[in-house]
This record gives C-alpha cells, structure tokens and sequence, in this order.
C-alpha cells in the first residue's frame, strides 16, 4: 500500500472558503480511481495554522500513476483550486504492516 501526504498552506483569510472547496472539489476527483482505498482530510490546528492535509491511501504504485500522470510524485491542484494555495507538498510513503 502507497500513503500519500499532501500539504497545503492556505491564507488565513481564505481557510473557509478553501475548506468547501477542498470537500466538493479534490475529495470527489481522488475517491474515483481505481486503487483508491481511503481518504483524510484535516484543517489547520493552532500548531500549523495554515496547513491543510489530505491523507490518501493506494493499493499500489501504478494507481497513484493513473490518478495523478507520470509526474505523480509531485502535488495534484486540480483546476480552480489554484487561487487558494500558497505552497504545497506532497509525499509518498509504503505502509508497514502491523502484526497483530
């Protein structure tokens, strides 16, 4: 399993407005893919008071390529949610199993 971790810093000013779009727009886009196993968005706390976060999960390498193209190592802004971010990031990392 691949987690992806996307960062964004978005302007205090707009976190309201950002945070509807960030629900109706990039939520709907990522839970289409085939692959796609699950989704977390968190808002900004007092510790990162600009940055958001989507957490999502991917049965493999090859679903996060469908998703995002060939550059899908790099942040995914889909359109109209450019005027909102002023840095973003994104990481991939490969789930470690937990024995239980």
């Amino acid at each position: 399993m691949i987690i992806r971790i996307f960062k964004a810093n978005i302007p205090k000013n707009l976190h309201d407005e950002f945070e509807v779009k960030f629900k109706e727009i990039s939520v709907p886009i990522v839970n289409n893919y085939e692959g796609f196993i699950s989704l977390e968005i968190a808002r900004p706390t007092k510790w990162n008071s600009n940055e958001f976060i989507m957490i999502s999960r991917w049965e493999k390498e090859g679903d996060l390529i469908n998703f995002a193209g060939d550059r899908w190592n790099e942040a995914h802004i889909p359109k109209g949610m450019e005027k909102y971010i002023e840095k973003c990031s994104v990481s991939h990392y490969e789930n470690i199993a937990i024995p239980l």
